[in-house]
């Protein structure tokens, strides 16, 4: 049985989930505040937690509300998500002033990661996870989603990390944090909106259950953090790399232009894209979500009963 933080608020089917060890999924929020505009970003949310339900495992959609750090929403909690104007950005760093201050705060992956971790949730999907930005070497600007990976328990299911991103540098990065990353099904690293970034993937798995298996193994032998699990994007929605490329580099110049960076820098970039590719980028993000989806409540179900040995 799984006894979650007391300063976590549970909904009663998160509760009853992980009191009797069934499968439960984490999902961010700040895809819903920040990732999407309304009404999208609502219907997506709700269609991912019904696509886990489907998949035999309990949703847990987590943010900060209130100053409550929530471990599963209800429907309108999900629509003050989705249309609040004063939600914050929250990584870990920012939840204890979030929820000091009794405020709103839509959970990245890395704070997402933490929250799951403390109710005793160990799958957690989302779209794409951060890592290092391009021109980091100069900016410093890397992604608390890696060093939370490197820290925490749990295992992230993305369609790779973000094509905004430097992905060759992320991938060393997460080398160095000794953080398994794992292709579902593929050889190739997939860029987020598409099934191939160039690079190939540090280790191939081909089931839930050998994704469960590499759980069970790495946190039997005590080694702390993350698993990463990467999975493409289906062929019928993504956006090949070819034409990405050129849209993410006209929104990275006039980012760069307009004097954007740190936590606003992601939001202007997805928002900008999405402009740019006339809404193929919103249906691209929204279909990679669903599909990671399904991903994670197999996983979630084979990690919940099965054995160590794919």
């Amino acid at each position: 049985m799984t006894v979650p933080h007391p300063r976590l608020t549970l909904t009663d089917e998160v509760r009853a989930a992980l009191h009797d060890g069934r499968p439960v999924v984490a999902l961010e929020s700040t895809i819903i505040s920040h990732g999407m505009p309304y009404p999208q970003n609502v219907e997506m949310a709700t269609q991912v937690e019904e696509i886990v339900r489907e998949g035999g495992a309990v949703p847990a959609t987590v943010a900060v509300l209130h100053g409550r750090p929530c471990v599963g929403l209800t429907p309108a909690q999900l629509e003050l998500l989705a249309t609040s104007k004063d939600v914050t950005k929250a990584s870990v760093r920012d939840l204890a002033y979030v929820m000091a201050r009794g405020g709103h705060g839509a959970t990245t992956v890395a704070a997402t990661m933490r929250l799951a971790a403390l109710a005793g949730i160990s799958v957690f999907v989302t779209g794409g996870i951060g890592g290092v930005h391009r021109g980091a070497p100069v900016t410093f600007d890397i992604s608390a989603d890696l060093t939370e990976l490197a820290a925490t328990d749990v295992a992230v299911i993305s369609a790779g990390v973000k094509s905004i991103l430097d992905i060759g540098l992320t991938l060393e990065t997460l080398e160095t944090l000794g953080v398994p990353v794992l292709g579902y099904g593929t050889d190739d690293f997939p860029a987020f909106y598409s099934r191939s970034s160039g690079f190939p993937s540090p280790m191939r798995v081909d089931s839930a259950r050998e994704i469960a298996a590499v759980m069970h193994a790495r946190w039997d032998l005590g080694i702390s953090g993350g698993v990463s699990v990467a999975n493409p994007v289906p062929e019928a929605d993504e956006i090949p790399a070819s034409r990405m490329d050129g849209i993410i580099e006209q929104a990275l110049d006039e980012m760069e232009k307009a004097g954007i960076s740190g936590k606003a820098a992601t939001p202007y970039l997805l928002g900008r894209i999405v402009e740019l590719t006339d809404g193929a980028s919103l249906r691209t993000n929204i279909a990679l979500v669903k599909n990671n989806a399904r991903l994670g409540a197999r996983i979630a179900t084979e990690y919940a009963g099965c054995s160590t040995t794919p």
